[in-house]
């Protein structure tokens, strides 16, 4: 029989009650936001709603994709999502394994030409100059090539492969044969699986939330992210309530403009499409996800 003393007891109950207090600041606002997105417009204007949808619709969703480009725009969001988190972990893995050899040479200067651009951005305007003399504009790689190689999770790597893999195991291998690409795939590679979850992570969520790549660079239609496409819904649908306000205040008719959703319904609806995908991704990174992170935070 197990005994615990009464102060332990009252830090249970003190821990108990701001890890219960923490659930509700953080899942109350994500539950008060579905439930205006699963709400007719008007009636969330009213006020009041909670986590209950007072008026339940899917009008709000329906508005959002019943325009049929945007499967195409799914389509390129989520082939966006898969190639470049496949090709930014070859890419960063690679690079974060040289950088973890001691005998590399030139590894201080190669580091020190990579840091730079983390803290000096050309901007912009030469930004797009450049894609543009690369051919990148209203081109599908705008999305892939840019974002390739991220200094920030290399060091994260290097990091976790320095303190968590013994340089003893790969100078076993090595006198058994292996060379240096079967010691990196077979036995690093590996051995890295946690702070590479962390990454995948990182890298999906960052390309599915960017649509300001979009806006800079690509005029295509063919080309759209959704999280374009669903910005765009959002200014028209608040053209829309503009007119409609104008048009009530000269005394004109707007039955015909009623519109069941409104843009902060709309913007519910698209919170909660786009951080759906997530969410069901999560749980399937989470155990590796908080052993990645906390390794790979001590950068050197």
């Amino acid at each position: 029989m197990s005994y615990e003393s009464s102060g332990y007891k009252v830090f249970k109950a003190i821990n108990f009650t701001i890890m219960l207090l923490i659930i509700v600041v953080t899942v109350y606002p994500y539950l008060h936001i579905t439930a205006k997105a699963l709400n007719e417009g008007y009636d969330t204007m009213r006020g009041g709603l909670t986590i209950f949808p007072r008026s339940f619709t899917w009008e709000n969703f329906s508005v959002l994709l019943r325009d049929a480009t945007m499967l195409q725009a799914l389509y390129i969001t989520i082939s966006r999502v898969v190639v470049n988190t496949f090709l930014s972990l070859i890419v960063t893995f690679t690079a974060a394994y040289v950088m973890s050899k001691p005998r590399f040479p030139f590894k201080n200067t190669a580091l020190m030409i990579l840091v730079i651009p983390m803290f000096i951005h050309a901007g912009l305007i030469p930004t797009y100059v450049l894609y543009s003399k690369i051919g990148l504009l209203n081109n599908y790689w705008v999305y892939i090539l840019p974002s390739l190689f991220s200094f920030f999770n290399m060091i994260l790597i290097r990091t976790y492969i320095r303190s968590s893999v013994p340089e003893s195991l790969e100078e076993s291998a090595k006198m058994d044969g292996a060379g240096e690409f079967t010691v990196m795939l077979r036995i690093i590679l590996p051995l890295c699986m946690p702070i590479l979850a962390a990454i995948t992570l990182f890298e999906a969520v960052g390309s599915w939330n960017d649509w300001t790549t979009t806006l800079y660079f690509v005029t295509n239609p063919d080309l759209f992210t959704l999280q374009y496409k669903l910005m765009q819904v959002i200014k028209e649908s608040e053209s829309l309530m503009r007119l409609m306000a104008e048009a009530a205040l000269t005394g004109q008719d707007t039955s015909q403009m009623q519109f069941s959703a409104t843009p902060e319904s709309l913007i519910s609806a698209q919170i909660v499409l786009t951080t759906v995908p997530i969410i069901m991704v999560y749980p399937f990174l989470q155990r590796y996800f908080v052993n990645g992170i906390m390794i790979g935070a001590v950068k050197e």
